[in-house]
């Protein structure tokens, strides 16, 4: 059991049975799975970058990451059907809370100014998403070698009804909203 896993089950679940008033253990809120996703438009001119964006991902997330490929061919973009654009991966279980832990205590205090995640990034079903413009704030990735930062959009998908549930959730986790 990982660190941030522990914390949900000892602290987080009884605070959120309390505060929401649920008579059964099955309602309370959780996470179901977190979903990493590099989108890469001019990989795909370039198939070196694709590859080092799969390389860093993986090394990320502590799983291998998949090849995302266009699903319509659009001229104006240059694109074809089936040309690779991105690279995701989705975590669950233990992979899911060390990833968890490692960005909420790890990669986000190194953001620069930082003063938390704007909490916009809810999608009224309790899920939220949020945006990373630099790869390098994970401490997998030297910033001194890697060529070109990649952003990242980082989905958090809980099992909460609402946002005000989901919101609470992540902020008993400890994701630095901002205030």
């Amino acid at each position: 059991m990982t660190r941030l896993e522990k914390i949900y089950r000892d602290k987080v679940a009884a605070a959120l049975q309390t505060e929401f008033g649920y008579k059964s253990s099955m309602q309370i809120p959780g996470i179901e799975k977190i979903s990493v996703n590099i989108g890469l438009g001019e990989a795909s001119q370039n198939n070196k970058l694709m590859e080092e964006a799969v390389q860093e991902l993986s090394a990320i997330a502590g799983q291998k990451a998949v090849v995302t490929r266009a699903k319509k061919s659009i001229a104006a973009f240059k694109l074809r059907e089936g040309m690779p654009i991105g690279c995701r991966v989705t975590l669950r279980g233990h992979r899911m809370w060390d990833f968890l832990d490692k960005l909420v205590n790890f990669a986000l205090p190194r953001v620069r100014d930082f003063r938390g995640i704007p909490d916009r990034g809810f999608d009224g079903r309790g899920n939220f998403t949020l945006g990373i413009k630099e790869h390098t704030i994970f401490p997998e990735m030297e910033a001194d070698r890697v060529d070109n930062p990649k952003g990242m959009n980082i989905t958090i998908v809980t099992t909460a009804i609402s946002d005000k549930e989901g919101k609470l959730l992540l902020e008993q986790l400890g994701m630095p909203f901002r205030k």
